[in-house]
């Protein structure tokens, strides 16, 4: 089996961790697997680096500065390796073996990596390579970083360009947790769970797997989390099921907007939760809700708009905070969900401007950790469609 393994700075925070990390891929490799190995700054070195630039350091040297926190770690954990009788290669930036290439705007060039990739793999069996995660090499051989959570993009990327059977993140915590065990008593491990639930906890701070790692988890791509004190990297740990697909859905039959008006809804706690249930009781659907300062704004079937009407009608009457009910026919929905969805700075100017200036009103935009939902007129619902096609 081919096997990457992240190892983050807790895992490597101390010469005993790294003694741990370097004992379970000497199991792996003795059990005949093939691994390549990437690993973080030990501890929170890199971010006691960025600390201590108090200067105004260029951008180059800022990155120099902070790659020696891997740098130290490959060294360490190659090291440990070899003591253990493993042919191990540590690979950095600069060298021959380096497969993470950049281009001029700081994003990965697929086509250099996979071919440095492709001459990584030749290696693989022979030898463990001992990768720097976080960093990568611009066009002009100097170093680059991947941005917060880059050793996750590091090992998701080079698994996916690998063709391994798995990746494993080895970090401080046992999987995902069903809630913080810092703050939830009885907090437990689950068993599984999939790439579009991982990513929308990652995105909202669950620190488990960086979001922007999980663009290259493929089905075929295999990933567990696994604590560093398991000392197993074939077993345990929370599995990531699935893949995240980049998808552009409309909404094939209109919808109607209900729109609910009160008196600093805001700041009534339960109101939302009242008045929506009120729209279950009534077995009424709801695509979406947003809620205002002095509103709250419901999505539903335009089949079903009339008895949705009625029913926020009755919740109306009798809550003396509510005052009235509107009903907007022949609206459509958007849908962007996807990849590279929640890392791409401007995403929403970018649907917004060419709209405008097609001269398309939006009737409303809804976003989430991973996905944007597009509220529009039925009769643009085409125009919209193409255009958001081609920003992505």
């Amino acid at each position: 089996m081919r096997v990457v393994a992240k190892f983050g700075g807790t895992s490597l925070g101390s010469g005993d961790r790294i003694e741990r990390a370097a004992n379970s891929v000497a199991d792996a490799v003795e059990a005949g697997h093939e691994i390549a190995v990437v690993a973080s700054a030990m501890g929170s070195q890199t971010d006691d680096l960025l600390e201590e630039i108090s200067f105004d350091a260029d951008p180059a040297d800022r990155a120099e500065i902070v790659s020696m926190g891997e740098r130290t770690s490959i060294r360490m954990l190659k090291a440990a390796l070899a003591a253990r009788g493993v042919d191990a290669t540590f690979v950095e930036p600069g060298g021959d073996d380096w497969p993470v290439i950049t281009n001029e705007r700081g994003e990965i060039d697929a086509e250099a990596t996979q071919r440095r990739v492709d001459a990584l793999a030749e290696k693989l069996g022979d030898t463990v390579p001992v990768i720097t995660g976080f960093l990568a090499e611009g066009p002009e051989g100097d170093v680059t970083t991947l941005g917060r959570g880059g050793s996750d993009t590091t090992a998701m990327m080079l698994g996916n360009y690998l063709d391994a059977d798995e990746v494993v993140i080895v970090t401080d915590v046992e999987g995902v947790m069903t809630g913080d065990p810092r703050v939830v008593e009885g907090a437990r491990n689950v068993g599984s769970i999939t790439v579009d639930e991982l990513r929308s906890l990652s995105f909202r701070g669950a620190e488990v797997v960086a979001p922007s790692a999980l663009v290259y988890k493929d089905e075929d791509l295999g990933v567990r989390v696994v604590h560093y004190q398991h000392g197993d990297l074939l077993a345990g740990g929370t599995e990531i099921e699935g893949s995240f697909e980049h998808l552009i859905d409309m909404e094939e039959a209109p919808l109607s907007c209900l729109t609910v008006a009160g008196r600093a809804i805001r700041n009534r706690p339960g109101i939302l939760s009242e008045v929506s249930e009120t729209l279950a009781e009534a077995d009424i659907n709801v695509d979406a809700v947003a809620s205002g300062m002095d509103s709250l704004t419901y999505y539903v079937e335009k089949a079903v708009a009339e008895d949705a009407e009625a029913t926020l009608h009755d919740a109306v009457v009798a809550d003396d905070s509510l005052s009235s009910v509107t009903v907007e026919d022949d609206i459509a929905v958007i849908r962007v969900t996807g990849g590279e969805l929640p890392n791409r700075p401007g995403v929403i100017r970018s649907l917004v401007d060419p709209l405008a200036e097609a001269g398309i009103n939006i009737h409303d935009l809804i976003t989430s950790a991973t996905s944007v939902a597009i509220f529009v007129a039925w009769a643009d619902r085409e125009d919209t469609l193409d255009i958001v096609h081609e920003q992505f």
